[in-house]
C-alpha cells in the first residue's frame, strides 16, 4: 500500500502569533507546518494611524496584497539616496513587492487599519531576518497597541 503525506489546512487565529520587527501584527497563516518549503503567507496588520519602523530584509523578497483600508508605503533600494524616493498611498485591491535588502516603511490612514498578505520568499528564517533600517520616508514610527 502506498503511503501519502498529509499537511494540516492553516487557519487564521483570532490572536496574532507574533509582532514584526517593523512593529505590525502578524499572523501566520502558510509555512513549514503546512508543507511549504519554497515560501510562506502571513497576514499583518497595522492599525489606524501607525507609522511602522523603518526596515530591511537580509534574504527575503515579499509580495503584498492588500486587502483592507488604505495608506502608504516607501521602499529605497539599497543604492539610491532615500530623501529622493517619495512614498507611493496603497489601497485594498493593490499588490507590490519589497525587495530583499530595499529599506521600506508602512503606514495606515488616520480613519482605517491597513491589513495585507505578505508572501514571502524563502519562508521567514527567524527574528534576525528584518533588521532596523537607518532612515525612513514616512518620519518617525507611530506604534500602538491594538
Amino acid at each position: 500500500m502506498k503511503e501519502t503525506l498529509s499537511f494540516p489546512i492553516a487557519n487564521r487565529r483570532a490572536e496574532p502569533d507574533d509582532t514584526a520587527p517593523d512593529g505590525s501584527e502578524i499572523r501566520l497563516l502558510i509555512g513549514e507546518p503546512h508543507g511549504a518549503t519554497k515560501a510562506g503567507l502571513a497576514e499583518a496588520f497595522l492599525g489606524p494611524a501607525q507609522v511602522s519602523r523603518p526596515v530591511w530584509h537580509k534574504t527575503v523578497e515579499e509580495i503584498w496584497y492588500v486587502l483592507e483600508g488604505a495608506g502608504q508605503v516607501w521602499r529605497c533600494p539599497p543604492d539610491v539616496d532615500p530623501a529622493t524616493v517619495p512614498p507611493v498611498a496603497v489601497y485594498a485591491g493593490d499588490a507590490l513587492t519589497i525587495p530583499t535588502k530595499w529599506f521600506f516603511q508602512f503606514a495606515s490612514r488616520k480613519d482605517a487599519p491597513l491589513r495585507f498578505l505578505c508572501y514571502t520568499a524563502p519562508p521567514w528564517p527567524g527574528p534576525s531576518e528584518a533588521q532596523p533600517a537607518p532612515v525612513g520616508g514616512l518620519g518617525s514610527p507611530v506604534i500602538t497597541d491594538t
